[in-house]
């Protein structure tokens, strides 16, 4: 027997908006800050990568929630590569904004930066790419809106993401012989 998933009963009392209508990029947007602390830190004295996983994931999610308007699970990540060390007392920033959307899935770039917070000087360390699916008030997939690009960057990304999702659907198809 499987178990549903049963969204927590908070995100259940507004109505989603209408998967018809394109939603704009700014209206889902979220930034994230928190400081890597001593007890995240990893064996070489630098932010452990699953804490910072779990931190994208959040901003991500939350962006996803705000396009969807309704609960969202994580479906995927793209590679995560961690190009630059987040050193303790470092301020870590997660922007995330919606790339694209299909039927029920929304693409969430999310961007990081390192911020000494002191000077503000800030160090991007790395971009991912994760996947999102909304969920309907029984916990299936529902629809979302689709994403209103309205600029040139905004395009950009949209056509970037489209790339990037037909990319991972042709990997889940069987492979013929």
């Amino acid at each position: 027997m499987t178990s549903r998933i049963r969204p927590v009963e908070i995100y259940l009392n507004t109505p989603p908006p209408d998967p018809e209508t394109p939603r704009p990029v700014r209206d889902s947007q979220v930034t994230f800050a928190d400081l890597a602390e001593p007890q995240s830190q990893n064996v070489a004295g630098t932010l452990f990568g699953g804490v910072l996983l779990g931190f994208i994931d959040r901003a991500a999610a939350f962006c996803a929630m705000k396009h969807a308007g309704r609960p969202v699970v994580t479906k995927s990540f793209d590679a995560v590569e961690f190009n630059e060390p987040i050193f303790i007392g470092e301020l870590v920033v997660a922007h995330a904004s919606v790339n694209f959307t299909g039927h029920t899935s929304m693409e969430i770039g999310v961007k990081v930066l390192a911020q000494n917070p002191i000077t503000g000087m800030e160090r991007h360390t790395n971009t991912c790419y994760a996947t999102f699916v909304a969920l309907d008030e029984n916990g299936r997939p529902a629809r979302v809106p689709p994403v209103l690009a309205e600029t040139d960057d905004e395009k950009r990304r949209l056509e970037a993401g489209r790339r990037r999702r037909e990319e991972r659907l042709a990997r889940r198809r069987p492979q013929k012989h």
